[in-house]
């Protein structure tokens, strides 16, 4: 009965208190998990894509848009900033099956080392996560042969989704920077 009583108590002091809380800022109110279409049960999920990026040609998908700072473009070529609308595949190969892009921003922002800040979305486009996308932002050292970064969220199917992305470049261009990179996507949605 005891803990009846405290459960009952519980519940009722937290909800006084979101409501104060609400009329004391004017800006923060509780919100039903249902009417975001939050669901309890969480799925974890692996996905592999291959995206590729091309820097050449009349028709690139990867466009440097601020160059290096002079004393860094031959070495870690900070202070550069690009822009990527790169398809995401099945496969390694460009022809294999598309099934979204990945489309973001990057900056060059180590001074040491040739490590990009990454924003990136994976806009889906087939079956069930169509129009949905998984976002993540970090570092990435490119030297290293795995790279990670965190989810931090994404749309549709993917709503309130955290995990991390594992990239590996698996060809590399040095006269185009062409490349081919696999990315392992290990996501809790």
């Amino acid at each position: 009965m005891a803990t009846k009583f405290l459960l009952a108590f519980l519940v009722i002091s937290c909800y006084v208190l979101s409501i104060s809380a609400e009329k004391e800022t004017g800006f923060v109110g509780s919100v039903d998990p249902k009417s975001l279409s939050y669901k309890k049960k969480h799925t974890f999920s692996h996905f592999r894509f291959y995206w590729h990026e091309i820097f050449s040609g009349s028709n690139p998908s990867s466009v440097r848009i601020i160059p290096p700072q002079p004393k860094y473009t031959t070495t870690t070529s900070f202070g550069s900033v690009g822009i990527f609308d790169n398809v995401l595949t099945l496969g390694p190969e460009l022809y294999s099956k598309v099934v979204g892009s990945a489309e973001g921003l990057y900056s060059s922002a180590s001074q040491k080392e040739f490590a990009l800040l990454v924003i990136m979305n994976f806009a889906l486009t087939e079956g069930k996560y169509n129009g949905s996308t998984i976002t993540f932002v970090g570092r990435s050292p490119i030297a290293h042969k795995v790279r990670e970064m965190p989810v931090i969220g994404g749309t549709g199917v993917f709503r309130f989704a955290r995990g991390y992305v594992e990239s590996s470049t698996l060809t590399f261009d040095p006269q185009t920077r062409n490349n081919t990179i696999e990315y392992n996507v290990y996501v809790y949605h």
